[in-house]
């Protein structure tokens, strides 16, 4: 039975749920303002099974998150949406000490056990570093993991969007609010008015407490600003070479083309601030024309500016909103939502159409984050 759904927020969440509901035979609408999207600021590494996290129902996540991308892309060429915006390259991790770059090679031959798609690891020095990436400067050695992969955020929604409207969806790229009648009829407010659907999916992020306290919510939700930076350079052989990944907070993303993406910022005091700011993006990009000194010579195509979302335990959620029927939700992904995100989308699709989510959403649990103000 094909049921009429809202999708509030068009990142790479709100983009993989409409599109396996549009895909489906649903009548899509997603809406999105078109601001400060988290995807949009994402460095977009595919590589979770290095993280020192001990937490398993995080790493499930982001491990079966990864492995999702296979279907997803398979999904889309299927249905005629090939994209390049995702590629398993291989991925490089820089470290200070060998101790460091031993200690991950041995955790990652450990994990592979259970996660496959790890693939080939191997401590890579002279020749053989400067064979797998040859631009690489000032780094004698580095680990190399054959399943790690780069995705660009942007492109991929991009991409997902216009399979939605493909498969008769819309998008709407405006600002809207939630109302809940006295019978307890939720309806999404727009300009014209509020307009019923059967089912609602809240994807918007750092922007789920603004959707929710309205209603009487409190939202354990806090946002944290993302820059990153788009180099143009003359390397037209990059779409060759696998990410960087240094011991630290920015990474090194060499797409086709000649593009190279250096980021993302993380920073808690800015918080919802979209606005450029050169004091931290100016040393991301000193930092990482140490290890690429050909980025010197390379021109700023872009900045990209979003609002991740954290809980105060660093934990995801998604699943069913206490005290509102048929309304999904899904937020505090944080610095790893390209890595979970499109699987979190396709669970809130299926559970929008009643289905069981294969993630036990208990595991994930709104209702630890989401809480009715006097319950």
């Amino acid at each position: 039975m094909q049921k009429k759904i809202a999708v509030i927020g068009g990142g790479i969440v709100g983009a993989t749920a409409s599109y396996y509901l549009a895909r489906a035979g649903h009548s899509v609408s997603v809406f999105d303002s078109g601001n400060g999207q988290a995807t949009a600021a994402a460095a977009g590494i595919i590589c979770p099974w290095l993280s020192r996290r001990r937490n398993k129902k995080w790493y499930r996540l982001v491990s079966e998150g990864a492995a999702f991308y296979d279907q997803l892309l398979a999904d889309l060429a299927s249905d005629g949406f090939s994209t390049d915006a995702y590629a398993r390259c291989g991925a490089l991790i820089l470290g200070q000490s060998a101790d460091y770059i031993q200690e991950v090679h041995d955790r990652a031959l450990e994990r592979r056990e259970l996660a496959p798609l790890i693939g080939s690891v191997a401590i890579l020095k002279g020749h053989e570093l400067e064979k797998a990436f040859p631009p690489l400067a000032n780094t004698e050695q580095a680990l190399r993991v054959a399943g790690g992969a780069r995705v660009d955020g942007h492109e991929l929604t991009k991409t997902l969007l216009q399979a939605v409207t493909h498969f008769g969806g819309t998008i709407h790229k405006e600002t809207v609010s939630l109302a809940k009648d006295n019978d307890g009829t939720l309806s999404v407010m727009r300009l014209e008015g509020p307009q019923n659907f059967d089912a609602i999916i809240l994807a918007a992020g750092a922007w789920l407490p603004q959707l929710l306290q309205p209603l009487g919510y409190t939202v354990d939700v806090r946002g944290q600003k993302g820059q990153l930076v788009v180099l143009q350079t003359d390397d037209r052989g990059s779409q060759n070479y696998p990410v960087i990944m240094p011991q630290g907070e920015i990474d090194l993303l060499p797409f086709g083309h000649g593009k190279t993406i250096v980021g993302a910022s993380h920073e808690n005091d800015k918080e919802y601030d979209l606005q450029p700011d050169a004091s931290v993006t100016d040393p991301m990009l000193e930092q990482a024309r140490t290890w690429l000194p050909h980025l010197k010579e390379a021109a700023i195509a872009d900045i990209r500016i979003g609002t991740r979302a954290y809980t105060s335990d660093f934990s995801p959620f998604f699943g069913s909103v206490p005290g509102l029927q048929n309304c999904f939700a899904a937020s505090g992904l944080g610095s790893s939502g390209l890595t979970s995100g499109p699987l979190i989308g396709y669970m809130l699709a299926e559970l929008a159409q009643g289905r069981e989510s294969s993630l036990p959403t208990e595991d994930y649990p709104v209702a630890a984050y989401v809480k009715s103000i006097g319950h």
